[in-house]
């Protein structure tokens, strides 16, 4: 009896101790994101699993583009992704709720530059000037659209936007043009400035937005989960935000060895990370701010075009408000 309690008493403590190691082993999480701002916030987070310190291990896809990532997230391929907020609003409605956000991870990465001068001082200074940007049909036309109007100006009738296809097209024709302006997204910025001989910062989009304190804020990207990885693995959710929370706080506060983990995982070269960082308004906002900051920003972009919001504004579920996150 002595002999068979003793066995029984080593096979439940085997038992436990690989109870407790499996409980302790970290979720797999699907997670992606888009090339630029959008994922420069994730690189500590993603340099931690690695070394197997985050909550989570990460199994990381980086798109160049929101289509690579767009099917997989309604597929069930990816459990978190960073995208543009809109595209979230849009996914929610597609996908019938089957998305939640969870955090704001960037703002506004949109710049007013311009070449050779400083004419440029204040919104209302565009005004009778062309400008050259990327982005018609889309956030950053919206975005300056209702920045235009705070300022008295219809950007139809009182200025000129060339609107073209990408930001390097920007970039050249800044090069051969005297007292050129543009509107133009970080890490782009940072690229021209070390092409356009004499180009300034003229203005920035966010802290004009934020200037205008109507409790939205200027949004460029979040987070979102898929409501069934979210209801099945909790713990991997609240480990995610904390992880990321972490990973946003380091990247914002150790900027050489973020822009080095931003070029480690192919986002954009170091020397262009390190000088455009401070630039990209990399943030983990959640809750409750982050239900503000977002709510206010879709009602915006529905004022100016439904379509870009899915057709409708999201419901409250869209938002994770969860007590941990905030």
């Amino acid at each position: 009896m002595k002999k068979l309690f003793a066995c029984l008493l080593a096979l439940m403590l085997t038992l436990s101790l690989t109870a407790c190691s499996l409980a302790e082993q970290p979720a797999a999480v699907r997670l992606a994101a888009l090339k630029g701002p959008t994922a420069m916030g994730l690189v500590q987070l993603l340099d931690e699993s690695e070394n197997g310190k985050a909550a989570n291990s990460y199994d990381f896809l980086l798109a160049g583009s929101a289509d690579e990532i767009t099917p997989k997230l309604i597929q069930g391929e990816i459990d978190i992704a960073a995208v543009p907020v809109n595209l979230a609003s849009v996914l929610y409605s597609k996908t019938n709720g089957a998305l939640e956000l969870v955090a704001v991870n960037a703002l506004g990465v949109l710049y007013v530059v311009e070449k050779g001068g400083e004419s440029i001082q204040s919104l209302a200074d565009l005004k009778g000037k062309t400008v050259y940007a990327t982005g018609k049909g889309s956030t950053p036309e919206y975005n300056l659209t209702y920045l235009l109007k705070s300022a008295g100006l219809d950007i139809e009738k009182d200025l000129t936007v060339e609107w073209k296809s990408e930001p390097t097209e920007v970039v050249a024709l800044m090069k051969t043009q005297d007292q050129a302006v543009a509107m133009l997204p970080q890490p782009y910025v940072t690229v021209a400035s070390t092409q356009v001989e004499g180009l300034r910062v003229a203005l920035d989009l966010t802290a004009e937005w934020d200037k205008l304190d109507n409790g939205s804020r200027l949004v460029t990207a979040g987070i979102v989960v898929r409501r069934e990885f979210a209801q099945q693995h909790p713990e991997a959710v609240e480990g995610f935000l904390k992880d990321y929370a972490a990973s946003a706080q380091y990247v914002n506060e150790h900027v050489d060895e973020a822009a080095q983990l931003i070029e480690k995982y192919n986002i954009v070269k170091a020397a262009v990370a390190k000088k455009a960082l401070p630039q990209c308004n990399i943030v983990c906002l959640t809750g409750e701010e982050m239900h503000s900051a977002v709510a206010g920003y879709l009602q915006v972009l529905s004022d100016l075009n439904p379509k870009a919001v899915g057709g409708q504004l999201p419901g409250e579920d869209f938002y994770y408000l969860n007590e941990k996150a905030e």
